[in-house]
């Protein structure tokens, strides 16, 4: 009898850690690069390393269009709350412009990701770059955050560059508190170490984590470690048409790139590589061997979060989600920037370099244009998901996803409810569509029921069904194309089709009074935002032209 009541009780205990594991809330990561083209990891056509996202994509699945805003704030604004960036706050940039919608930093009627997670039952985790406000009373900790490493400004050096020359220190923050890269340090590997310090810290708890882990790279300044940039000498002396070339016989091969599909047009604004002088070419392909070594550590990082995982045995219940801010960046094309510094060679800590147009129009193929336009190549990001189990393994859908969407897919996921009301504040309700349908496979891509809608320093876009408009400041005038056929936007339609170019300008104006959009030209800065590195005549001139 005692025997048959210690069996009855084992198998009743078995039972229950069964239904509990099965019914137990997903753990959540999420990671953001910055400033990285559609095609620069491996599964999207890249020659650059990155074994652990191909992981992540063949185990997992990948959207062929997600879209985010065009630049870092106003991404990071929409991503943190699936709010569009008016209704958080972040319409422009993180400066205050005088209104609601652009006051620089997130509003409390927006609740952050880790504010409606950290409600549920979840510790909220982030390490890396933050981008959403300067004042103390908008940083990570203030915003529901329990535990935060990084820097809240929208660019950062990889090394501590005291002694390279003028230039200030790496100054980082850890939950509140000010601190600098060690001598040897570099960022993209104390920003892993700091998330899997809270990882593993977080472990001591019984609690679902959602960490949120953006990467620095490859945002400028170039600079990476030197046994990454080992790896790529020589890997560009092609140049970049013919990688392009190759880039796109991977996608199609892939299937990111249907056959249907027309792809950009070749940049007039781009040298042909075959021009340049023997001295061009040695300083061009020194950009790109280290652009392509700071992605290859982001890569590793993520295999050192993997390993992390399946050491603490959550691997078989995290989802994992991967995306870009935006596309890669423009401007300056031909000869490139000034660099801020200059005091070693390309990618180490004394220099400040770029990418440049040159590059990034291979790394935004198969797509037209550049980070800050509202064409493709400026708001379309790679997208994986992985989710053992629930996902199915090397899953390739159209997607049609977009930043306002991750709010109430992981809400859904974690079985999160939203709060009508937060600390006494009426919350925004939520702007996008869970993704859940299209990772489980019962859907190819968002079912929303309405246009998605983009604007940023006047640059305009709506997408609608197979058709977009999109407009560029300070012209206004609106093209058309047909996204199904003619993604790399070569044809524009616009004045065969009237009267969709109406259409969907009247559903731009209801959707920018909803949002608090404001014309443009109403509340621009009296200077252009500058990039560092580059004279406000030349960022005036960047601005007009975009």
């Amino acid at each position: 009898m005692k025997k048959f009541f210690f069996s009855l009780v084992f198998a009743l205990t078995a039972m229950s850690l069964a239904v509990a594991q099965k019914s137990a809330k997903p753990n959540i990561i999420l990671i953001m690069v910055d400033d990285m083209g559609y095609s620069d990891i491996g599964s999207y056509g890249s020659e650059i390393q990155t074994p652990n996202l191909d992981k992540l994509a063949n185990e997992g699945i990948r959207f062929r269009e997600f879209y985010n805003n065009s630049i870092c704030a106003p991404t990071r604004a929409s991503l943190m709350t699936g709010q569009y960036q008016h209704k958080a706050g972040v319409g422009y940039f993180d400066v205050n412009l005088g209104l609601p919608a652009y006051q620089g930093y997130l509003n409390k009627e927006s609740l952050t990701l880790a504010e409606v997670l950290k409600q549920n039952g979840y510790s909220t985790l982030m390490s890396g770059k933050w981008h959403l406000g300067q004042d103390s009373l908008a940083w990570p900790n203030q915003r529901g955050f329990e535990q935060f490493y990084g820097f809240v400004s929208g660019a950062s050096n990889y090394f501590d560059i005291g002694k390279y020359g003028q230039a200030p220190p790496v100054v980082l923050i850890k939950n509140n508190k000010k601190l600098k890269l060690k001598e040897g340090e570099y960022l993209t590997n104390t920003i892993t170490d700091n998330a899997i310090e809270f990882l593993k810290d977080q472990n001591k708890t019984n609690k679902p984590f959602f960490l949120y882990l953006a990467f620095n790279a490859p945002h400028w300044p170039l600079q990476a470690l030197p046994e990454d940039i080992e790896k790529y000498k020589g890997k560009y002396d092609i140049g970049w048409d013919s990688l392009r070339v190759q880039r796109l016989a991977r996608q199609r091969e892939l299937g990111i790139l249907q056959p249907n599909q027309n792809i950009a047009e070749r940049d007039p604004e781009v040298p042909l590589w075959d021009n340049l002088t023997y001295d061009q070419k040695q300083l061009w392909k020194a950009k790109m061997e280290v652009y392509a070594a700071m992605l290859d550590r982001v890569d590793q990082s993520i295999g050192r979060v993997l390993n992390t995982l399946k050491e603490l045995k959550k691997d078989d219940n995290t989802l994992i989600v991967f995306i870009s801010d935006n596309g890669a960046q423009g401007g300056f094309a031909g000869i490139g920037r000034k660099p801020q510094r200059n005091t070693g060679p390309i990618g180490s800590p004394g220099s400040y370099d770029y990418q440049e147009q040159n590059w990034a129009y291979v790394s935004n193929t198969p797509l037209r244009q550049y980070k800050n336009n509202m064409h493709e190549g400026g708001i379309s990001s790679p997208f994986i998901a992985w989710l053992p189990k629930q996902i199915k393994a090397g899953s390739l859908v159209k997607g049609t996803g977009h930043l306002i969407d991750l709010a109430p897919t992981f809400y859904e996921l974690a079985g999160a409810k939203y709060p009508a009301t937060y600390n006494g504040v009426t919350a925004n309700p939520l702007a996008g569509k869970s993704l859940v349908p299209v990772l489980t496979g019962k859907a190819s891509e968002v079912n929303r029921g309405e246009p998605l809608f983009w604007e940023r320093a006047g640059n305009r876009a709506v997408h609608k069904g197979k058709w977009k408009i999109v407009s560029t400041f300070p012209a206004y005038q609106c093209e058309l194309y047909d996204l199904e056929s003619d993604r790399g936007e070569t044809k524009n339609v616009a004045a065969q089709n009237p009267q969709i170019v109406n259409e969907l300008s009247a559903d731009y104006g209801k959707w920018a009074e909803k949002t608090g959009v404001v014309d443009y030209d109403k509340i621009k800065p009296a200077q252009p935002m500058v990039i560092p590195g580059q004279s406000p005549a030349s960022a005036q001139a960047q601005r007009t032209a975009q």
